[in-house]
């Protein structure tokens, strides 16, 4: 299997990665930054695993990496769409910073969405794919609060475009979800967070390596559904 991680330098992309490589996968880890990417491959020390750069904000970036993969590999088939930022403590919906927001959505929204439109036709090709959309229960409608409103809608909006891109592909072997991994020790989940990367990184990887049949189009922590 070929499996792209977005995001994957570091934290709970990383951590996939090296399960994905582990399970016997071939990796591509990707990242914004080429050179803390292979630095992250370096590390790892995996033949399974090589790194390639792309920003998600990027068409042009997108191309490239979905060039690469045809050419030398001629199939994608698992795509986690874990790139993701802005985590925005420090404002609420009725002050939030709009700019702030647009920048938001583009990584954690937009990003996800083109990788799909990028990599689905290659999948339908190959009649397989699994795509994992890396979201939050900071996004889930069930109990939402105020506080985090760039993240938490995006998130909500991500859940949405899993939902849909699922109903799309109904019938084929191509299923997406969306994941929570929990609340994890990384730079967005802080120290004091209770899960280790390795616990948040589980889910993704179950949710990526589903057998033909499992479930689409649902949200998923720990392998179990969980409200949206």
């Amino acid at each position: 299997m070929i499996a792209l991680v977005t995001g994957g330098n570091r934290g709970i992309g990383l951590e996939v990665c090296r399960q994905l490589a582990k399970a016997g996968h071939q990796v591509i880890l990707t990242s914004r930054d080429e050179e803390k990417g292979q630095q992250a491959v370096d590390e790892l020390d995996n033949e399974r695993i090589i790194s390639h750069p792309l920003d998600v904000t990027n068409d042009d970036s997108i191309e490239k990496v979905r060039r690469f993969v045809e050419e030398k590999f001629g199939r994608l088939d698992i795509l986690v769409n874990n790139a993701g930022i802005n985590y925005d403590t420090w404002q609420n919906a009725e002050q939030a910073d709009l700019e702030t927001v647009e920048e938001t959505f583009n990584t954690n929204v937009l990003g996800p969405w083109r990788l799909s439109q990028a990599f689905i036709p290659l999948m339908r090709k190959n009649g397989y794919g699994r795509i994992v959309n890396v979201s939050s229960g900071a996004g889930a409608l069930n109990g939402m609060g105020g506080g985090t409103p760039a993240y938490s809608v995006s998130k909500a909006a991500l859940n949405v475009l899993s939902i849909k891109l699922a109903a799309d592909l109904k019938g084929t072997d191509i299923l997406i979800n969306s994941v929570c991994p929990g609340w994890v020790r990384t730079d967005m989940g802080g120290k004091e967070a209770p899960r280790s990367v390795a616990e948040g990184a589980n889910g993704i990887v179950w949710a990526a390596t589903l057998l033909q049949g499992g479930p689409t189009g649902g949200f998923f922590r720990d392998g179990k559904r969980i409200e949206w």
